[in-house]
């Protein structure tokens, strides 16, 4: 009995302590000018708010490539924009739409405004690869 009850106790423990990558591939970039900026949320509440892990991409050959690597596993979304001209923010027009690219995880849109964490949101329990197309 207590060897079974030692076995679950790290097995929750391995659980809850486990590490994972999300490796994330943006495609269809229209040219190579600028950086892609990616953001990884971890909740709802920060959602396009305020990143829990963010970087920068190199453009080359029309596409990016960044690994987060160390992470909790857990609940995810991710935001991506191809920052043409290299000023670290989404540009937008008079109306507020974005006139730089952009995406999040599953392929989520926003109707009237921008896509929404229940629609992006992922579950990464082990590694994951995500392709986003801008």
């Amino acid at each position: 009995m207590k060897t079974s009850v030692l076995i679950l106790f790290l097995a929750i423990s391995a659980m809850a302590t486990a590490q994972v990558a999300i490796k994330v591939d943006i495609v269809g970039l229209k040219n190579n000018k600028g950086q892609v900026l990616i953001g990884l949320y971890n909740s709802e509440n920060h959602f396009l708010k305020k990143v829990y892990k963010g970087n920068v991409a190199l453009i080359k050959n029309a596409k990016a490539t960044f690994t987060f690597e160390n992470l909790p596993a857990g609940e995810y979304a991710i935001s991506v924009f191809h920052d043409e001209n290299s000023n670290g923010k989404l540009d937008t027009n008079f109306m507020g739409i974005p006139k730089e690219a952009y995406a999040a995880s599953n392929d989520a849109k926003g109707f009237m405004g921008p896509p929404k964490y229940k629609d992006a949101k992922f579950q990464a329990t082990q590694n994951k690869h995500i392709v986003l197309k801008v």
